[in-house]
């Protein structure tokens, strides 16, 4: 994913032609595609290699930090903030796209698709397996010998209970008898007690709170 491009230098002489026109940017945005479909993460990464490396190539520093704002402002539908952009930094678009642009003293800066707009082959990431939901294996039958406060928070609504339970028992397991006790279904929940994010496979009596703690 490195940079490859070949950019002109900035030599002494000007490289944009003297008669060429600075069209207002515009609002249309490349279409193009990967050589193999890539996600968003991916995307990010490469584009984030692009305009770190660029500055070390040739041009201005301050030139890339105005192109790159102008590109994400251009992506997200803000074309007047683009062209401010793009107009504070004296940058100049003879074709009026971004791919192909020129500085005050005539350098030339050249932007890859990527930089511009998304493939059309992107593809979503796999969202990372849950892992504060885990149902226990066989039901709880142990009598219990501990009451929980329990603050439970479904969107704005909020209930205080005791909940008897077995100090030997998962976390895991009190989150699911707090599901089917208020119909929560598959509602991932976690459990906090004195500031921290409780493990699923914890005993309660492994937990080490100290005795009458709210678990919310």
């Amino acid at each position: 994913m490195g940079n490859c491009l070949l950019r002109n230098r900035c030599p002494s002489s000007r490289n944009q032609p003297d008669e060429a026109k600075n069209l207002p940017v515009k609002s249309d945005l490349p279409v193009w595609s990967a050589e193999r479909s890539i996600t968003t993460e991916q995307l990010m990464r490469k584009r984030a290699e692009f305009w770190d490396t660029s500055p070390a190539y040739e041009g201005r520093k301050e030139i890339w930090d105005a192109l790159k704002a102008a590109a994400e402002a251009l992506e997200t539908g803000n074309r007047d903030l683009a062209q401010a952009i793009l107009d504070g930094a004296s940058i100049t678009l003879p074709t009026g796209f971004l791919s192909d642009c020129y500085d005050e003293l005539g350098c030339r800066y050249v932007l890859p698709p990527y930089v511009l707009s998304r493939p059309t082959n992107i593809v979503t990431s796999k969202p990372e397996p849950a892992t504060d939901v885990i149902v226990p294996t066989s039901p709880v039958t142990m009598a219990p010998d501990m009451h929980l406060k329990i603050r439970l928070s479904i969107g704005d609504v909020t209930t205080d209970e005791k909940l008897p339970v077995n100090s030997l028992e998962r976390i895991a397991d009190v989150k699911e008898r707090l599901r089917q006790s208020h119909n929560l279904g598959k509602f991932r929940m976690r459990m906090i007690c004195c500031g921290k994010i409780l493990n699923d496979k914890t005993a309660i009596k492994d937990a080490k709170v100290p005795k009458g703690s709210l678990f919310k």
